[in-house]
């Protein structure tokens, strides 16, 4: 369980992001905070292994809280996430070390394949002894539609082939399609699908219909 802590200065907007984040597997909100101040100060207190930050706060901007943490020797994974879009606030993420980036307003799904992503990329690197060039592709967004030779704890390469083999044969696969076609459990499929949408091996589609949307997974690219 990832422990996040959510930094924005509208009260609504970080309800609405706390929510989001306790319906994803995996993660749940340990504080929120509504300043630069507080949330430096709840990182220091809560030690969450993701900040959800906010760039435009009452007294400081999100960049400013980066630079102090990492001043500081504070590692912890930031995802930006904010309305600006100006390149320089990019830029200012990008050199302050944060995750990923996510501009506002986003639905549901857009930060739930962040997450995933975020995890996914965490995973291969705590259980990875090395990198190789599949790894270091799949943690820097480099093309591959090959399995990395590390996988996560649970995870088997020859499974995952078979999964990918899945995929590019169906062309497009929900995790029960794929469970069938490979011969394994729903939650195993699934456990395999996000963790290739991660590395950025598949890429997702959501079929709306009746109900929660269905996830659909191929290729990338």
């Amino acid at each position: 369980m990832r422990d996040v802590l959510v930094v924005d200065d509208d009260f609504m907007v970080a309800e609405i992001h706390r929510r989001f984040v306790e319906r994803i597997d995996g993660f749940r909100v340990v504080g929120v905070a509504r300043t630069g101040a507080e949330a430096l100060e709840a990182t220091r207190q809560l030690r969450p292994q993701l900040i959800l930050l906010d760039v435009y706060l009452p007294d400081m901007t999100g960049l400013e809280v980066l630079q102090q943490l990492r001043s500081g020797g504070d590692r912890v994974d930031v995802i930006v996430i904010t309305a600006a879009r100006e390149l320089d606030t990019v830029r200012g993420a990008l050199d302050g070390g944060a995750a990923d980036y996510l501009i506002k307003p986003f639905e549901f799904s857009q930060l739930e394949t962040k997450l995933t992503a975020y995890a996914a990329r965490a995973d291969a690197l705590q259980s990875a002894r090395g990198a190789d060039q599949d790894l270091i592709d799949a943690l820097f967004g480099g093309p591959s539609v090959a399995p990395a030779k590390t996988m996560p704890k649970g995870l088997g390469a020859e499974t995952g082939e078979l999964v990918l083999d899945a995929v590019r044969t169906a062309g497009e696969v929900s995790a029960a399609e794929c469970a069938d076609l490979v011969g394994i459990s729903r939650v195993s499929a699934r456990r395999y699908l996000e963790h290739y949408l991660g590395t950025g091996t598949l890429e997702l589609r959501l079929q709306y219909g009746v109900g929660r949307p269905e996830r659909r997974y191929r290729i990338a690219g």
